[in-house]
């Protein structure tokens, strides 16, 4: 069965800074392809934050441009984001996300995965 994991979310200040991991791990995993985080802040729809493919090329919503990192480790199958200079507005339960494929090299079947969030709240 293939899980992802969030892990690093919490309460910081306006200002501050954290670090979000996932984990992808499972029986049979042929490859992780792109990688991603997502937020959803109450009453509002979950939002696309950043994507890294598998051989690292990155992508960003224009509200977190020069604040957030996504960055990867194949040998581990683990998705970081870096957020720094954070604000009220980036508060919301982070989700992991990845397309994953599972099987052998003839028989392979590959879809999305989802975590189960983590909570980020940036407050004074």
């Amino acid at each position: 069965q293939v899980q992802l994991v969030e892990s690093g979310g919490g309460l910081v200040q306006p200002g501050g800074s954290l670090r979000l991991s996932c984990a992808a791990s499972g029986r049979n995993i042929f490859r992780v392809d792109t990688m991603g985080w997502y937020r959803q802040a109450p009453g509002k729809e979950r939002e696309l934050v950043a994507t890294i493919t598998s051989g690292g090329v990155k992508k960003y919503v224009e509200n977190v441009k020069g604040r957030f990192t996504i960055s990867r480790d194949n040998a581990k199958n683990t998705v970081y984001l870096q957020m720094n200079s954070l604000k009220a507005e980036d508060s919301a339960v982070y989700y992991c996300n990845a397309f994953i494929a599972v099987g052998g090299e003839r028989d392979y079947i590959g879809r999305d995965y989802w975590g189960k969030g983590t909570l980020v709240t940036v407050s004074a």
